[in-house]
């Protein structure tokens, strides 16, 4: 048994004896979510050149499936006394719809050995939590950051979840503290956890570590530091504000600014299993991490309406660099299924990330909330992005791309089923040069929870 799971059993059973303390039980919350999702993503540049392709018998250019996520979250209160203890478990659950006959690809779904689908995986997750005045710490394999140098992801059937330790501080007035260590990831189409790692590296590590804060300057400014380092991978630091202007009682303009600053560590760089090209596209230095990424958005806002525009700009030494087990394979050379990641840039976008060397991205979004003419709970946004001077593989030439996403949100508001949501989207990706297949790509996702207590 692992070091972790044994303390952190350990720590499960201590809690189980003070379960009937106050507070404990009566602040505690029991919920189960459930997920259907429709997956439809058509490779145009296939079907281009389907006439001379050849492909594998049952193999097919588009990838069409269907699936069942069930989520049940139980989140504890806290014991009485100087530091209280809870615990947080999570029960996690896919089912395979539909999505045979040639037409799965890896990612959507765990892989069957036949390279079919598998027809099920589930895993279980649990946390112990301490809280001592206004500080929290979480230990165990159901974490979910959301934080400027890492997001979970929650694009797919089943959410992306990590093992390990977090704090959270808020002892003084209008200041967070973050900090943590994380040691594997469990992947959104995936049974099992893996080590720590960037796509396109063969090797892992086992320390991702943290630490940041916000600071609430004014009731309307909010300035941010993040720094993490995964290990023998890569180094960051962070620097964000964030302004809103409140022009009106329904009228305001928000101002977002970012910017990333990562270079290599420890074995990167140097050859061998944890050098990597993240994302495509050209580097100084073969394999090395060297990135600078900035970007603004604003936004203004007039009643239900909301116009965003912004540009991000991606330094021309290498791409930019996030958390990712794409690479990561079992002992036989199959991919474990935690492809999948999240990060905190304007361009994380439905199909591409606007996140190689050079990229120049202007980016728009429009979005408007029917709650104002009286239909509360729809909504509805299209955006655009065009990415402009992406440096090439040999870094002579340059090459662009573009994405176009529509999304719209319906989530009932009352009746029997009150708190049933539907949300269609539609994102089309094209480029040129190295960029990736041009991509038609439609979702279509049903969400719903009960709520026990």
């Amino acid at each position: 048994m692992y070091k972790s799971s044994l303390a952190l059993a350990v720590a499960l059973g201590v809690l189980a004896q003070q379960a009937g303390a106050a507070g404990f039980v009566e602040d505690s919350k029991l919920s189960l979510s459930s997920r259907t999702m429709y997956y439809d993503n058509d490779n145009r540049e296939a079907h281009a050149t389907a006439a001379t392709a050849t492909r594998p018998a049952g193999k097919r250019p588009d990838q069409r499936e269907t699936g069942q996520g069930f989520k049940l979250d139980y989140i504890s209160g806290f014991t009485e006394g100087t530091v209280g203890f809870g615990i947080d478990a999570q029960a996690l659950w896919g089912i395979h719809l539909d999505g045979g006959r040639g037409y799965h690809k890896s990612g959507f779904m765990p892989d069957a050995s036949n390279g079919s689908s598998v027809n099920q995986w589930a895993r279980f997750g649990a946390n112990a939590k301490a809280r001592f005045s206004k500080t929290e710490a979480h230990f165990g394999s159901a974490l979910a950051p959301n934080l400027p140098i890492l997001v979970a992801n929650d694009g797919r059937v089943l959410p992306q979840t990590f093992e390990g330790g977090t704090i959270t501080s808020k002892e003084i007035d209008n200041l967070t503290i973050n900090a943590g260590q994380l040691t594997h990831a469990m992947g959104r189409a995936s049974s099992n956890r893996t080590g720590l790692s960037v796509n396109g590296a063969s090797a892992d590590s086992n320390k991702f570590r943290y630490g940041g804060l916000d600071y609430k300057l004014t009731p309307d400014l909010t300035l941010q530091y993040y720094y993490s380092n995964l290990e023998d991978f890569y180094k960051q630091h962070f620097l964000g504000a964030t302004h809103v202007f409140k022009i009106a009682d329904d009228q305001s303009f928000k101002t977002d600014l970012r910017y990333f600053d990562s270079s290599s560590d420890g074995k990167n760089g140097d050859g061998g299993n944890y050098d990597f090209n993240n994302n495509g596209g050209y580097e100084k230095n073969e394999g090395k991490v060297d990135n600078k990424t900035w970007s603004a958005m604003f936004t203004y806002t007039l009643g239900g309406h909301a116009l965003m525009l912004g540009h991000q700009q991606v330094s021309d030494d290498g791409g930019f660099v996030w958390l990712n087990q794409g690479s990561v394979t079992d002992g036989n050379g199959r991919a474990e299924g935690a492809g999948g990641a999240s990060f905190y840039l304007f361009t994380d976008s439905m199909i591409n990330q606007f996140a190689r060397a050079g990229t120049n991205t202007t980016f728009g979004q429009y979005s408007y909330d029917f709650a104002r003419v009286g239909v509360p709970g729809l909504k509805a946004s299209v955006a655009y992005l065009r990415g402009t001077d992406i440096r090439n593989d040999s870094g002579h030439g340059t090459y662009s791309e573009w994405e176009r996403d529509a999304r719209i949100d319906y989530v009932i508001q009352e009746g029997t089923f009150k708190g049933l949501g539907a949300s269609l989207r539609h994102g089309i990706y094209r480029g040129e040069g190295e960029s990736p297949a041009d991509q038609d790509q439609t979702r279509l996702i049903v969400n719903y929870t009960y709520n026990f207590m």
